[in-house]
């Protein structure tokens, strides 16, 4: 049984990474195949000049996907079938207790943290290659560094009792323990939820109030018609790290804001901006983030009622190349194999988020003007150098927002 599970994994990460692969191949050929050409319908608001910059961004953005996607899958297999984890077990094991939680802790932390050192060279690259080569990147070394350290104590400081929490559950709560750990889990997602945008995000980013008047009263005057409220209006410094724009109305309760980014208040004007922000009031007023709430809770509910199944299993353990039977490596095992399985799925969730959005078009478009939003977005996938032409397959197993003609296309129809 272990073999033939070691196989069905092999054959699973072969089938997903060459998927992958050909969906990035499909994506690059349709880019540059419409490079010199802007679609007509952006043709009078986008020149060929950016168009063709969004092109070559996309395009090498794609290149280093490539990269990251074969090494991705080797790092996976080292992991497991190669031995990697088995020998971090065996290495903690001379040091403490292998029935112990400190263990445990020490096992999951370990291999996270190869994880992200496999990581890193991509996302320098990504940062100080790709963004710096186009214009978007505005981080420093110096910065970067100063993020990377802060999301490491911030992962040790909140990770480390979570991950305690959960190995305590999955070795007291019995047979049940699943039922316990997605307890856990929700309760700490709605934590988070509510001191992620008070406490947390203001370690990374400042935050001040909106300073403009009349755009103030704007945006206080759409919330009033949209029977909201928010704990404050508030402008992001998103340029010290990028040149990217965006928008995002975030938590609950008493800790809503509305936070804008530094770099589209720049580039907007104030009835753009206004419906920028009732897209993403509609998110809230027509609960998008609570749906999606519930489509991830009970898929995590499935899915650790599954790890329950396998956690028993010497197959589980022994056909990913780990002969050690733990908590922690049950959790690190299902962790690390489960996008592999999951794969096929990532259209399902695409195609909710893509309604999502529409839903919030239709929503600004009936609170503001859908020109605005529009206008808007235009001026978005310019700035941003959004690629105006998916590639259709690739872009119903990926994104997340609408193609760009497709969303440009309802909101005038509107």
């Amino acid at each position: 049984m272990p073999e033939t599970f070691s196989l069905i994994f092999l054959a699973a990460l072969g089938a997903t990474t060459l998927t992958r692969l050909w969906l990035a191949a499909r994506h690059l050929r349709h880019v540059r195949a419409h490079r010199d050409a802007v679609p007509a319908d952006f043709a009078e608001s986008i020149p060929l000049e950016a168009h063709r910059k969004a092109a070559d961004y996309t395009a090498a953005k794609l290149r280093l996907a490539f990269v990251e996607i074969l090494f991705g899958a080797l790092f996976l297999a080292a992991l497991t079938l190669g031995g990697i984890l088995q020998w971090l077990f065996d290495f903690w094991a001379s040091r403490l207790d292998p029935t112990g939680h400190a263990h445990g802790i020490a096992f999951i932390a370990s291999a996270a943290l190869l994880g992200f050192l496999a990581e890193l060279p991509f996302s320098l690259f990504h940062t100080f290659v790709v963004e710096e080569r186009f214009g978007f990147n505005r981080t420093s070394p110096k910065l970067f560094a100063i993020d990377l350290a802060r999301q490491a104590l911030l992962l040790a400081l909140i990770g480390g009792p979570l991950v305690l929490a959960v190995l305590w559950l999955m070795a007291r709560m019995g047979s049940r323990w699943w039922l316990y750990v997605w307890l856990a889990w929700l309760a700490f997602n709605l934590l988070m939820l509510l001191v992620w945008p008070t406490l947390i995000a203001p370690l990374f980013n400042r935050f001040i109030p909106l300073e403009d008047a009349a755009l103030r009263a704007r945006i206080e005057a759409l919330l009033g018609r949209c029977g909201m409220r928010a704990g404050g209006l508030f402008v992001m410094d998103g340029s010290k790290r990028s040149a990217h724009g965006n928008a995002y109305f975030t938590g609950f309760g008493a800790a809503r804001r509305v936070v804008f980014f530094d770099t589209l208040i720049e580039r907007l004007e104030p009835q753009e901006i206004e419906a920028v922000l009732a897209h993403e009031l509609g998110h809230d007023r027509l609960r998008h983030v609570w749906k999606r709430i519930g489509v991830t809770a009970a898929a995590a509910l499935a899915l650790l009622w599954a790890l329950g199944l396998l956690i028993g299993e010497p197959w589980f353990y022994e056909g990913l190349g780990v002969h050690a039977r733990s908590t922690a490596v049950a959790l690190a095992l299902f962790s690390l194999v489960l996008p592999v399985f999951a794969f096929p799925l990532h259209p399902l969730a695409s195609l909710l988020s893509r309604r999502h959005e529409f839903e919030a078009d239709a929503f600004a478009a009936h609170h503001t003007r859908g020109a605005d939003l529009a206008a808007a977005l235009v001026k978005l996938y310019r700035d941003n150098a959004a690629t105006l032409t998916p590639d259709p397959l690739y872009s119903a197993f990926y994104d997340s927002h609408p193609p760009a003609a497709l969303r440009i296309a309802r909101l005038k129809a509107g």
